[in-house]
């Protein structure tokens, strides 16, 4: 027996008890005649101690070989410790050890494993399995197991099926790139890896399975930042028989016992905002209510001063930084940096500061007078001692920059408090958008979404202006998942195709087994998926969904700790029917 206990869990009671306990040696302290030892496990820290005169003198002179990461085996007796630590449940007792084995010894690691670590990111990211054995890592891991365990408990009440999809399936040409994988056994001819079980969970809406779930690994060959990965996982779900109320109803209350039993948080029914409304005051389709500080339109008494600027704007749009009139020069000269910056592609940026006696100092001094100024406060429900900031342009552009910049303020101020936590429902985006590039229109979510009822008479003679019955959930600006009612009807599927471009035959050729399935009675069904690695992230309030990923990627898609992707033989190449080019 290699262990009667763990090293998390002897308490003081247990004093007195012979136990035996295997773990990594975290920390030696050697004093000459006496030796403390950290010895950890997955379970927690207990000390280990080796004292002259009452401990062999064989196995104290063991003791003193040890070095970090070595694997260990002890024996002893539970004792009080004379200086207690309370920052661990173990730090009243030690172990008074009457015997040591060594099991593994271990070279000297990279760097140290402890909470706090001098190991950068790509140091870790390659010597991963040590980085595993740090408390923090390890247990945004027993986080994620937990979450995991907790959604298969609740689909599994409200009568989910969980079913398997194919991982080897046919590549389309909508949504991300496809990884592909040849076929050794049919030359020429490709499978991909699924980015969603979408088409196989329709499938068995028509199968009669009625509710299905699945927590799923999906691949999409995308660029890669800090909540992208190019396998991820996600909580997969499809119901038959039901509206958009009925969807939200139910992974609303997912959501909510998630919460409550990880976290022991309640939330008040979650509301619901138009798309239209999401970027009319925020200035994204997941809007972070953390704070305030909402999109105001200026355009009305900021045109007709002469200001060609904003005169010859289609919207000038404006945020009211709270108690920040006394903003130097310097911040301000930053923010507008900030947001010429190719990411928010803004040109300049117009500033005005409401002073504390009434008063108003701007950038546009010289073409507005007081009155103006005061107008424009009025109408964006500025109060002295606030800031407010402009922008101006087309007005799809100047609402998504904006609204990064009351990001960015909210920030520079503090104000996205991880541990706070503002949940909402997005709903009536967009069925479909013109891509100017392609000249045609594409899906704002997939091929498969249905248009809002109220639209349907809209789909022939003005596509742009219909809206799909689709829903996302976002919390804290983060989107957590996303899903939509879809199209069971087989001609209005084949519309939808022919709206983004599809011939007849190409539609047949890529989602023909589908078009084939509703043929056949396909009831009404929607469902949704949750990004898991991104709720987990979220939950444990992390900004990067690698810290809950076994062995993520890095920003390169390369997993450095194994060196892949890699290169294959000549040999594999050639029985896969791939040439290489010189």
């Amino acid at each position: 027996m290699f262990r009667t206990h763990n090293c998390g869990e002897l308490r003081l009671e247990d004093a007195g008890k012979e136990i035996k306990l295997s773990g990594w040696v975290q920390k030696v302290r050697d004093k000459g005649g006496m030796i403390w030892v950290d010895l950890r496990d997955r379970y927690g820290i207990t000390q280990l101690i080796f004292e002259e005169g009452k401990t062999d003198s064989s196995i104290l002179e063991r003791a003193k070989k040890l070095g970090r990461e070595f694997v260990v085996q002890t024996s002893g007796k539970v004792v009080e410790r004379i200086a207690k630590n309370d920052n661990i449940p173990t730090g009243h007792i030690e172990i008074a050890v009457s015997d040591l084995k060594v099991l593994n010894s271990a070279k000297v690691p990279p760097f140290i494993i402890e909470d706090e670590t001098d190991g950068g990111d790509d140091l870790r990211m390659k010597y991963r399995y040590l980085d595993l054995r740090r408390n923090a890592v390890r247990q945004n891991l027993v986080m994620r197991h937990e979450i995991n365990r907790l959604t298969r408990e609740y689909l599994n009440r409200q009568g989910f099926i969980e079913v398997e999809t194919p991982v080897l399936i046919k590549s389309t040409p909508e949504g991300a790139r496809d990884f592909v994988v040849p076929s050794r056994m049919n030359p020429g001819e490709f499978y991909a890896l699924p980015q969603s079980p979408q088409t196989f969970k329709q499938l068995l809406m028509v199968s009669g399975f009625d509710r299905y779930y699945q927590i799923v690994k999906c691949f999409r060959d995308e660029d890669l930042r800090a909540d992208r990965q190019p396998e991820f996982t996600q909580i997969d779900c499809e119901m038959s028989f039901v509206d958009r109320g009925s969807v939200l109803e139910t992974f609303e209350g997912l959501t909510k016992f998630l919460f409550k039993e990880a976290l022991n948080l309640e939330f008040e029914q979650f509301p619901v905002m138009p798309y239209s409304e999401a970027m009319r005051k925020y200035g994204s389709d997941k809007p972070d209510l953390r704070f305030d500080m909402r999109i105001q339109e200026l355009t009305k008494v900021a045109q007709g001063r002469g200001f060609n600027v904003f005169d010859q704007a289609e919207s000038v749009l404006s945020i009211v930084v709270p108690e920040a009139a006394d903003y130097s020069r310097k911040q301000i000269d930053e923010l507008t940096e900030w947001v010429k910056r190719p990411q928010i592609r803004a040109k300049g940026m117009v500033y005005v500061k409401y002073l504390t006696d009434g008063s108003f100092k701007s950038s546009v001094d010289k073409f507005y007078q007081q009155e103006d100024l005061q107008a424009w406060a009025d109408t964006c429900g500025a109060n002295s001692g606030d800031l407010i900031l402009v922008l101006s342009g087309p007005e799809d552009k100047t609402l998504k920059a904006i609204g990064e910049l009351r990001l960015e303020m909210g920030r520079r101020l503090d104000l996205l408090d991880p541990k706070v936590f503002k949940p909402l429902w997005v709903v009536d985006f967009p069925l479909l958008e013109w891509d100017q590039e392609t000249q045609r229109y594409h899906a704002m979510h997939h091929p498969f979404t249905s248009p809002s009822d109220t639209d349907l008479n809209l789909l022939e003679q003005d596509p742009a202006a219909v809206r799909a019955n689709a829903y996302d959930l976002v919390i804290n600006g983060v989107e957590i998942g996303g899903g939509s009612i879809r199209i069971h009807d087989r001609d209005l599927q084949q519309t939808m195709f022919s709206l983004l471009g599809f011939s007849e035959a190409e539609a047949k050729a890529q989602f023909g087994f589908l078009m084939q399935a509703f043929e056949y009675g396909a009831p009404p069904h929607g469902g949704i998926a949750f990004g898991f690695d991104r709720l987990c992230a979220l939950m444990g309030g992390s900004d990067s969904i690698r810290d809950f990923i076994a062995f993520p990627k890095n920003n390169a898609g390369r997993d450095v700790m194994i060196d892949s992707p890699s290169s294959i033989s000549a040999e594999q190449l050639e029985e896969l029917g791939i040439g290489l080019k010189d």
